[in-house]
């Protein structure tokens, strides 16, 4: 429980960082930021059914099967983290490429609402566990 709790929190201080990098224009860091923030929600999800992985594609790939198909949450919020992941590789990794203000807005508005409805999902399970 406490991994899930510290997963929690790392999320909420990544979205943080992610607002300073938007008000510093800081584009690229903003949406990579934002993308940690939902990885590490994802993560925290699949520990409530006991379910770890190594790498992003594997997380992203199994909180789809354990949470999106099962319809435990909306299909937009596997999108939206598959989306995340996308924007973070042009964001860390992008050469010619930026992400714009835009993006990042509604990246960050988005990351917001993802981890709110997972972090409500997860105070459920906790209370419950």
């Amino acid at each position: 429980m406490k991994e899930i709790t510290d997963f929690i929190a790392k999320a909420e201080k990544f979205i943080n960082t992610a607002e300073n990098a938007l008000n510093t224009e800081d584009y690229d860091s903003c949406v990579s930021r934002c993308y940690y923030a939902m990885f590490f929600m994802s993560e925290a999800a699949l520990l409530t059914k006991s379910l770890s992985v190594s790498s992003h594609k594997g997380v992203i790939s199994l909180f789809g099967e354990h949470f999106v198909k099962t319809e435990i949450f909306e299909r937009n919020l596997g999108k939206a983290l598959n989306d995340a992941y996308d924007k973070r590789l042009v964001g860390d990794y992008g050469v010619g490429f930026t992400v714009t203000d835009q993006q990042a807005k509604d990246l960050l508005e988005t990351t917001r609402n993802f981890v709110q409805k997972l972090r409500d999902y997860l105070k459920k399970w906790i209370e419950t566990g």
